[in-house]
């Protein structure tokens, strides 16, 4: 049956003269598994790759979905598209039916910045689940996994900022820390990448901190880091071993992916990559360590709040952290000054 179809297409398509002025368009989100007799000269030979918006189209999506809406006066469309980098233009549909949904439950007759805002997190994580059952211990563990991937984004990430830090069950997830970059981000350096995995394995490291245990709530984290140590290593030549060599399918399709992934290098090699991976990540789970050792008063600050509260929104998150920031690089100016003096009296004697 699918050859009858082709077939009669390329009859169809054949059948137009030189001079009839029709230009035949087709769409896919899968050509790497289209007939190569479709995209031969004269049929489907030019291909355009049809990007996510940038900012600019975002708003100009926006502006169109908006239309048939009962937007509040007050509703900047330049500032929801600054807050939704990487959505589609059915994302952003969706995003403003959700809005209007979450505005017309709570019986207002416009939809406000603050609806749009969390139609965003519902359309990122998914809807929460409010009426789930979860015991105190695991409240707590979560608590304390979501403070370790905050601590740790605010602390080096340079391009994304907490939003909202939550350990209510949420899209498959037991909480989640939402961040977005401040930016369409169209490419990521490997400063970028290493903080990434830094992120990812945050919440792993302070379970780790407080329990002296892990629990299996970092598995998606895990596959994250993972995914993107081996694709530094081996497509974007960010070994220091290996240098600038790219591992893996030689013949790359044009969109989509290519589920028949050859391994076009040796044992030995693949035996380095995995070396070169777990170097990666037990370096950067070091460094995530010792980075909430010396932030345990924070650490168990965020964890308190939590546990309380349930959910923190970006403003908050940011007192937080700014609060016991200063105050750690306070005793830690206080100990320098200790130890100075202390120096200074033993050089005296």
């Amino acid at each position: 049956e699918r050859e009858q179809t082709l077939n009669q297409l390329l009859v169809e398509m054949d059948g137009f003269g030189p001079n009839e002025g029709v230009i035949i368009m087709a769409a896919t989100n899968r050509p790497d598994i289209l007939d190569p007799a479709l995209l031969r000269p004269g049929r489907f030979d030019r291909r355009i790759t049809v990007m996510r918006p940038d900012i600019k189209g975002r708003e100009e999506i926006l502006k169109v979905h908006a239309r048939n809406k009962p937007l509040d006066p007050g509703v900047d469309l330049k500032e929801i598209a600054k807050i939704t980098p990487g959505f589609t233009g059915a994302d952003l549909a969706n995003l403003l039916n959700e809005a209007a949904l979450l505005a017309a439950r709570k019986g207002s007759r416009s939809i406000v910045y603050e609806d749009i805002s969390e139609a965003v997190f519902k359309i990122m994580i998914g809807p929460e689940k409010k009426s789930r059952i979860i015991s105190e211990k695991e409240r707590k563990l979560t608590a304390y996994h979501e403070a370790g991937h905050a601590i740790v984004l605010r602390s080096f990430s340079e391009t994304d900022k907490v939003e909202r830090v939550s350990i209510i069950p949420a899209g498959g997830a037991g909480g989640y820390t939402a961040h977005k970059p401040h930016e369409d981000r169209y490419y990521a350096t490997r400063k970028q990448l290493i903080t990434e995995i830094m992120v990812s394995l945050g919440g792993r490291a302070a379970e780790e901190l407080i329990f002296g245990e892990i629990s299996t709530g970092a598995s998606t984290d895990l596959q994250s880091c993972n995914a993107i140590a081996r694709d530094m290593i081996t497509k974007y030549g960010m070994s220091e071993q290996l240098g600038n060599l790219v591992f893996g399918s030689e013949n790359e399709v044009f969109l989509g992916k290519d589920y028949g992934h050859v391994q076009n290098y040796s044992e030995k090699l693949a035996g380095i990559i995995d070396e070169e991976v777990k170097k990666i990540i037990d370096e950067a789970y070091i460094e995530v360590i010792n980075l909430l050792r010396a932030r345990m008063d924070m650490l168990n600050a965020l964890a308190t709040t939590l546990l309380e509260k349930e959910k923190i929104e970006g403003p908050e998150f940011e007192s937080i952290f700014v609060t016991y920031a200063e105050k750690q690089e306070k005793e830690a100016s206080y100990e320098e000054q200790v130890t100075s003096n202390k120096e200074r009296v033993t050089s005296n004697e």
